[in-house]
């Protein structure tokens, strides 16, 4: 199982503070922000034979480096073999062979635990949802079950005060855990549950990987950053999910797509390959079918 949640986990670098102030070096297009993955590993010169070997190899090598630098390549899938059919919509997920059915037909709630040594024991494999207060979790959840309600949606952060197992076909978990910030309740209480949060991460063994959301609508916040930082130090497999990629914060406010460049930024500077992402909203439906299909090929991965 350890193995396995490695080979999911992009570790971080024992380099300076995510916001160390550092120059960062120019970053790749988005993938899939509307700007198709135009190029794949196996390219021929439109010339003749006269074409020189460093125009030749120049595009390869490009393509090489975005494949390496960009794109999260899943257990079962060689860099040179990836074509552009193989990315997911809006992100930088590239589908491999362990990927295959991934429809939600039931879904059922389990129990919320305000421990995790209370958390259901009987081993199958589960993905937890995180966030900062009023990130969308609760909206992502019912997205991903096409249910209203399944889990509690509130205009008040912090509602979600346990750990929230969903037994989803019978054979896996999502869980919704309380979300970190601003949350709507005494100091006391978001210390127990920063506590019982991180024991859940450190002692789920079926635990397949972290759904951490991030507000797209918004500039990258450090809040965000600390956590991805601190599951990283703990070698929990997580997959950055932003939330809410149809909107932006009032008039002047930085499109979605802005602030998911900067976020990444931040990010690459600590890891030496690149975590899996993907742009969703709860209100279009964006990125719904592609993290099911992305949660199916860790899953089976995990099972096999």
């Amino acid at each position: 199982m350890l193995l396995r949640t490695r080979l999911f986990l992009s570790p971080l670098h024992s380099s300076p503070s995510l916001f160390s102030q550092t120059h960062f070096p120019p970053f790749p297009q988005i993938l899939c922000l509307h700007k198709p993955f135009s190029q794949t590993i196996h390219q021929t010169p439109t010339s003749t034979q006269h074409v020189s070997a460093s125009k030749t190899t120049g595009p390869q090598q490009q393509t090489e480096q975005f494949v390496k630098t960009t794109l999260f390549i899943p257990p079962g899938v060689e860099p040179d073999t990836i074509t552009e059919d193989m990315i997911l919509p809006f992100s930088n997920i590239v589908i491999g062979p362990y990927a295959g059915h991934s429809q939600i037909k039931q879904v059922e709630f389990v129990k919320s635990s305000g421990k995790a040594k209370d958390c259901p024991k009987n081993g199958l494999p589960e993905f937890a949802i995180l966030g900062r207060s009023n990130v969308g979790k609760s909206s992502l959840i019912n997205t991903l079950v096409r249910k209203k309600e399944v889990a509690l949606t509130s205009k008040k952060p912090g509602k979600t005060q346990l750990i929230n197992h969903f037994l989803v076909n019978k054979s896996w978990y999502i869980v919704d855990l309380p979300g970190y910030g601003f949350a709507n309740a005494p100091e006391s209480a978001r210390n127990d549950w920063s506590s019982f949060t991180k024991g859940y991460f450190l002692n789920r063994d079926g635990l397949v990987a972290v759904l951490l959301l991030v507000d797209a609508s918004t500039p990258p916040r450090k809040i965000d950053l600390d956590c991805a930082n601190w599951l990283g130090r703990n070698n929990i497999p997580m997959t950055f999910v932003f939330t809410k990629c149809d909107k932006s914060k009032g008039n002047k406010g930085n499109r979605p797509e802005e602030n998911i460049k900067d976020f990444q930024q931040l990010i690459r500077e600590n890891y030496r390959t690149p975590p899996p992402w993907i742009m969703t909203s709860s209100v279009t439906g964006l990125g719904r079918d592609e993290l099911l299909l992305h949660m199916s090929q860790l899953r089976n991965y995990w099972d096999n």
